[in-house]
């Protein structure tokens, strides 16, 4: 969801970084930050302890990082990223079954789908805390397949971060990752599934199919 359907991770950076002003953590490491970009919540507080240090006051940090994305999310919609409307339309008029796996819990995930007007598009919902491990574990994904009553080798995936990469590629999904905020590091080449440029190369190869 994050970053893959709507634009998110853009803001979460924001947050952040706006949380670290206000405790006077200044200047912190991005690259920790970004190992987080897919994880779960409990993932990412392990990833930024380590990676910051004891010193780190995590627990005030997210206190307000939860307080400035919570207000951002609660005032405006999260802009839908481009070309995802045209994808999500095309994907039902193909009468294509679709959930959305993510690290996020659920009343986050239900709200901003809602706020952003995607959130009829979707089957089913595997959300942050209800598979018995996050990603990059395939759990989510095997998750959302059980959900659909499908076969992992029957599925599609579509991610924009290398952790929800590993998880789907795990899973046995065919994976499409668009990335978004962070480009695929050089282990996603090994891989070997798609990396696009755009949600509109998706859209083209689903045309062709139909023609």
């Amino acid at each position: 969801m994050d970053g893959t359907l709507i634009d998110s991770e853009r803001l979460a950076r924001a947050c952040f970084l706006l949380a670290c002003e206000d405790i006077g953590w200044l200047d912190p490491d991005i690259e920790v930050y970004n190992r987080c970009v897919g994880s779960t919540g409990e993932e990412s507080q392990r990833i930024m302890r380590a990676g910051y240090g004891a010193r780190f006051p995590y627990d005030r940090m997210e206190a307000r990082w939860s307080y400035h994305y919570h207000k951002s999310i609660d005032s405006q919609p999260v802009p839908v990223l481009d070309g995802i409307l045209e994808l999500l339309a095309l994907l039902r008029d193909m009468e294509v079954p679709m959930a959305v796996a993510t690290s996020s819990r659920r009343p986050v995930v239900e709200k901003k789908l809602a706020g952003s007007g995607i959130d009829t598009y979707f089957a089913h919902l595997v959300c942050g805390g209800e598979a018995h491990r996050g990603k990059p574990h395939p759990a989510p994904y095997e998750m959302a397949v059980s959900k659909l009553t499908l076969s992992p080798s029957d599925c599609w995936a579509v991610e924009d971060s290398d952790n929800g990469v590993r998880s789907a590629v795990a899973a046995g999904l065919q994976v499409f990752q668009i990335p978004n905020e962070l480009a695929p590091s050089a282990e996603m080449d090994a891989l070997g599934h798609d990396i696009l440029v755009s949600a509109q190369e998706l859209l083209a190869r689903l045309h062709r199919l139909q023609s």
